[in-house]
């Protein structure tokens, strides 16, 4: 037997350690080797261009001296152009600038806008994220997520919305057979929501959430978003007559505003609490954390700050046990920065999409069994198909107005 001493172990270890270095020191300098642009080479912003996409996006072109593009999404829905015009407002800042500064570009962007936050200065910040994170990506030949540490899983879960046009059984059983493993619906209502509902709309609620488990089964999740157009007093009722249903979560119980009150309706039920698409950068959800207001958090790549910020949000989140999906009604760009954010952190759940980017990228993302691979590709690992596009360019989409039946007032959408 071979004699084993603490120096023998210690000097062991340095070797190992000494290889392991040595691996990682290789590794890095290929990967330097096969990037486009050398780190120490220089390399300059020159452009920012803003495309109107149809339905109603908006994408970002940061074009380099180096022949580098880089893509975002820095929309708010319904206010593109004013998101356009935030764009173009940043855009003398940017120009002549190194894209790779991505963390420093962040801070001077949001901070010396002296006005802070908002939906609109930060949406434009969260396209610009994405498209700088694009950009160092392909200058160093590897995804977004090999600059974050490498992957932490190989696969990405993604739900899908639920069809209500035509029968529901035909449109989730055609959805199930395209790959998908979990829903997101709405509470199915007969007119808008009152502020205090009736025991037969209650009623009907749940009714219509148990006929969705019965066709898709105790195999697939459903997620059910209020929207915030519900009421505290409504939300409590609704809640409690869908739990037999066993959703996968309920979203923006109501206004996402009042956490307080998101965190009353938490302590209420056993179902997990989401919200996120309407609260910006790591002070928003600093909050949400802090009072348990949700248990998954939904920040938008879009929205909330774009990746850098929502790195930051997923790692407040783990601290709290609280889990990461991000909200996304919009493009292929929102969903590659999604899944770029979901391929670095530990705590992500699910990753929402409503377009795969058929019609907008080379090589769409594909659903396997619920789950779409990582993409190997440098950056976001997208790239838009300019013919393909062509028939999609501009549109002049605004928000639903939307007034109850019977008396004419507002309601939310």
């Amino acid at each position: 037997m071979s004699h084993f001493s603490r120096r023998n172990w210690i000097y062991g270890a340095a070797a190992a350690g000494t290889g392991l270095f040595q691996v990682e020191e290789a590794r890095a300098a290929q990967i330097a080797k096969n990037a486009p642009i050398s780190p120490k080479d220089k390399i300059k912003i020159t452009k920012l261009e803003t495309i109107l996409v149809k339905p109603r996006w908006l994408f970002l072109k940061i074009h380099t001296d180096a022949g580098i593009t880089g893509l975002g999404e820095p929309v708010t829905e319904g206010r593109a152009l004013t998101c356009a015009e935030a764009i173009k407002e940043v855009a003398p800042y940017l120009v002549g600038k190194d894209p790779r500064a991505v963390v420093h570009h962040w801070q001077a962007i949001y901070r010396h806008a002296f006005y802070r936050g908002g939906p609109i200065l930060t949406s434009a910040l969260s396209g610009i994220d994405q498209a700088l994170w694009d950009i160092k990506g392909k200058a160093f030949g590897v995804p977004v997520y090999e600059l974050f540490g490498g992957p932490t899983r190989n696969k990405v879960r993604v739900y899908a919305h639920v069809q209500r046009q035509g029968s529901l059984e035909q449109s989730l059983k055609a959805a199930m057979a395209q790959g998908f493993t979990a829903f997101k619906t709405g509470p199915s209502k007969r007119r808008p929501a009152r502020y205090v509902e009736t025991p037969s709309e209650v009623k009907y609620a749940g009714e219509k959430l148990a006929e969705m488990r019965r066709i898709v089964g105790d195999s697939v999740d459903i997620g059910v978003d209020f929207h915030g157009a519900i009421s505290p007093a409504h939300a409590k009722m609704l809640i409690k007559a869908m739990e037999p249903s066993n959703p996968m979560f309920i979203e923006e119980p109501c206004q996402a505003q009042n956490h307080d009150v998101m965190a009353e309706i938490a302590r209420g039920t056993h179902l997990p609490i989401a919200t996120g698409e309407r609260v910006f950068t790591k002070w928003g959800f600093r909050e949400v954390l802090e009072k348990k207001a949700a248990t998954i958090l939904q920040p938008d790549l879009c929205h909330a700050g774009g990746i850098t910020e929502v790195r930051l949000i997923a790692g407040m989140a783990e601290a709290y046990y609280a889990s990461i999906a991000p909200h996304n009604p919009l493009g292929p760009i929102s969903l590659a920065a999604g899944v770029q954010i979901a391929a670095s952190i530990p705590n992500f759940l699910i990753q929402e999409q409503v377009s795969l980017g058929d019609g907008y990228i080379k090589n769409p993302f594909k659903v396997s069994n619920g789950y779409l691979e990582l993409p190997t590709a440098p950056g976001l690992g997208i790239e838009l198909d300019e013919n393909k596009m062509a028939d999609k360019i501009g549109h002049d989409w605004r928000n639903p107005e939307s007034y109850d039946e019977d008396d004419g007032s507002v309601v939310d959408w």
